[in-house]
């Protein structure tokens, strides 16, 4: 999603041109040929319908009304002028009669006389009234104009949400600190490789609740780009962003990051990575602003320290995630023997050829189309995000298919973002079985893999440590202190012991058809995939254990123009320690997914026609320890949310003009720390016709 660059394939009436290196044709996602034809064989007009700007219709009707008071005006004068001549000329006066010197001639006004009292005095008059009214006519129009200026920020900028449950800051007396930091204030034009840098200093102020607010204004023609926040070596926060229209738009933001207070309490790099591109074509920028609030709200309990999977590049001044599968995602460290507690989170989301995985096909398939399409992109469409410790599997991860705003069709996603598109969240694996083991004072390895299918020529289906390019990934290491324990004489007595780990390999089950046509192309592709995996980990005190379920139904049709994708990923993951049944977790979730699209490419131009269905939901009963990175909560968790709609895209290369129409709607519901909240959404065309919520 992030730039051209990224693109892979594409079929040869998608080959665009850029405008940002060498003249060479890139090839694009077939979920982004919208944005690749608008951006670039249409390079003047936008992806999507823009919102008509209230601040032009303002500027013609008030310079309408300008120009017909300053009419006014010089009618009005012409009106006082004119009666004056006429009483002057035809009728008795109240000028007095000047008497003629001596030696002029009398004589009538037909034969060349004149009316004496017709003097320099009243022509000065009129000519000050007309000057007058064209100072005034002017003076409108400029207040006509400054009018406009001022009203088109306020007027032209659309706001873009995501649906999510408030987060509500504490304030008042019974609030012990409530302190406010500027984080980030930066705008993002040519920023790949550039990310801003800042420093941190903590408040001076007892807190343990910190909230950060990020919002975001942009103005012209860009794609939406991933974003990262760090502290340091750790990634705290990703987010994407919404693509602009050329009256500009905004957003905000609010997220709890309590779960780092162990960071803010000390001095800290600030690096925000948001790789941008600018030139004639793409020509928006993004104004960023990030503000930290900091409380004392007797919260709960968080982490005393953060260890990252990462690449570690802060002392660069460079974003710190890596880039699967060019990079080994590996670290090691030794834990503090003190740690009675550890979680890790991960940090994972696919990029060019991989950030639509969940509609790749097999790899024995990816040219199966391409006279038509181009080719497609390999390694099924089953991912999954591996955790070892030392080698030990330790957890998986399947991922949430997150589509960005400029995916499928750029008109689902305006003012209406995507699920978890300004927050993608982390989900977290409870590697507490490992303490005995990872706690002895010696260096110990933490490593994430990415891994997909490869379907053997016998059809057999295996894990292949394979995938496309590329997988943005990183890593948290939440460790627990037990700070009564004597470092001497810590709490993990057993050194040395590894868990007890169960973890076969997954079941997989694929099946695939492909038909031809007459003349002898392939005409259909119909292909599924199913996967069952289990998995435990247990040492004498703490338990980790997830059942998981994916499934995959693919169709190609109309000799690869046509797709449909439907897919279920569920799970169950416990968590806790042992004979404490009241406190042993348990995480539930669901991720379907349905999207359809046919494409053409009539007289040059592109056709897009998409609906889709997707989902997400989860319910934990206890909830990991402090704020979790998956379910943004402490505490029990009940959460639903579904989004569904219908979008549509037309271009003419030759008139160079494009029409794009999208109806979304959300429902979302979540029960977390006690209160419920409620959302209900519709947005159709650029705008919300109906919007209620209900919170108690």
């Amino acid at each position: 999603m992030d730039s051209e660059r990224q693109y892979s394939t594409a079929p040869f009436f998608f080959q665009f041109f850029t405008m940002s290196s060498a003249l060479e044709p890139i090839p694009v996602h077939r979920h982004r040929w919208a944005q690749a034809f608008a951006f670039n064989r249409n390079s003047d007009l936008p992806p999507a319908p823009e919102i008509t700007s209230p601040g032009w219709n303002l500027l013609v009707a008030l310079v309408i009304a300008g120009s017909m008071a300053g009419a006014g005006l010089m009618r009005s004068y012409s009106r006082r002028s004119h009666s004056q001549l006429s009483c002057e000329a035809d009728c008795v006066c109240d000028t007095p009669k000047v008497p003629p010197e001596k030696g002029d001639a009398i004589l009538s006004p037909g034969k060349g006389g004149k009316h004496t009292s017709i003097d320099a005095q009243s022509v000065g008059r009129r000519n000050v009234r007309r000057r007058s009214a064209l100072l005034a006519t002017i003076m409108l129009l400029l207040l006509c104009y400054v009018l406009w200026f001022w009203s088109r920020p306020i007027s032209a900028a659309l706001e873009v949400f995501q649906v999510y449950q408030p987060v509500h800051p504490k304030h008042g007396d019974g609030i012990l600190c409530d302190e406010e930091v500027l984080l980030v204030d930066h705008v993002f034009g040519f920023s790949y490789g550039h990310p801003f840098v800042g420093y941190y200093e903590p408040p001076q102020c007892e807190f343990d609740t910190v909230r950060i607010n990020l919002t975001v204004t942009s103005r012209g023609r860009q794609f939406d780009r991933l974003a990262h926040m760090y502290l340091g070596d750790i990634e705290v926060f990703r987010t994407s962003t919404a693509e602009p229209t050329a009256n500009g738009i905004i957003w905000t933001y609010v997220k709890d990051m309590s779960q780092y207070t162990a960071l803010w309490k000390e001095q800290q790099k600030v690096i925000f990575d948001l790789g941008n591109l600018v030139n004639d074509i793409y020509t928006g920028s993004f104004n960023v602003s990030v503000t930290a609030r900091f409380s004392k709200e007797e919260n709960v309990r968080t982490p005393s320290m953060v260890l990252p999977i990462s690449a570690q590049n802060s002392a660069h001044n460079s974003s710190s995630a890596f880039m699967v599968p060019a990079q080994e995602a590996k670290v090691a460290y030794a834990l503090d023997p003190r740690t009675s507690r550890a979680v890790v989170s991960v940090s994972a989301c696919g990029q060019s050829t991989e950030e639509f995985w969940w509609s790749n096909v097999f790899s024995s398939d990816t040219d199966a189309f391409d006279p038509a399409v181009g080719e497609l992109y390999g390694y099924s469409p089953f991912r999954e995000i591996q955790l070892y410790i030392d080698g030990a599997l330790a957890g998986v991860v399947w991922p949430f298919p997150v589509i960005f705003t400029g995916g499928v069709s750029p008109g689902f996603w305006r003012p209406l973002v995507g699920i978890d598109t300004f927050d993608l969240r982390s989900p977290e694996i409870d590697i507490s079985p490992f303490l005995p083991l990872i706690t002895d004072g010696a260096s110990h390895s933490f490593e994430l893999k990415v891994v997909g299918l490869e379907v053997l020529d016998s059809g057999e289906a295996v894990i292949s440590n394979r995938v496309g390019s590329y997988w943005v990934v990183s890593g948290n290491i939440f460790l627990y202190l037990d700070h009564s324990a004597d470092e001497k004489f810590p709490r993990n007595v057993m050194f040395g012991q590894a868990p007890e780990v169960t973890a076969p390999a997954p079941t997989l089950t694929t099946t695939r058809n492909l038909i031809q046509n007459q003349t002898g192309f392939n005409e259909s592709l119909a292909y599924s995939v199913r996967a069952e995996r289990t998995l435990t980990i247990k040492s004498n005190e703490f338990v980790w254990s997830q059942n998981l379920s994916f499934s995959n139904i693919g169709l190609f049709n109309q000799q690869g123009l046509s797709q449909q994708t439907q897919q279920q990923t569920s799970g169950i993951a416990f968590s806790g320690r042992l004979g404490d049944g009241s406190n042993l977790n348990e995480l539930n979730f669901e991720y379907p997914l349905r999207v359809n699209t046919t494409y053409g490419h009539p007289n040059d131009g592109l056709s897009i026609d998409a609906w889709l269905q997707r989902g997400l939901k989860m319910a934990s009963r206890t909830g990991m320890p402090g704020i979790s990175t998956y379910t943004l909560a402490s505490g029990p968790v009940h959460l639903r949310t579904r989004q569904w709609g219908q979008s549509s895209y037309r271009s003419n290369a030759s008139s160079r003009n494009s029409t794009s129409f999208g109806d979304t709607s959300e429902l979302f519901e979540s029960n977390a720390v006690g209160a419920f909240y409620q959302r209900s959404v519709r947005a159709v065309n650029g705008s919300v016709v109906s919007d209620s919520d209900n919170s108690l």
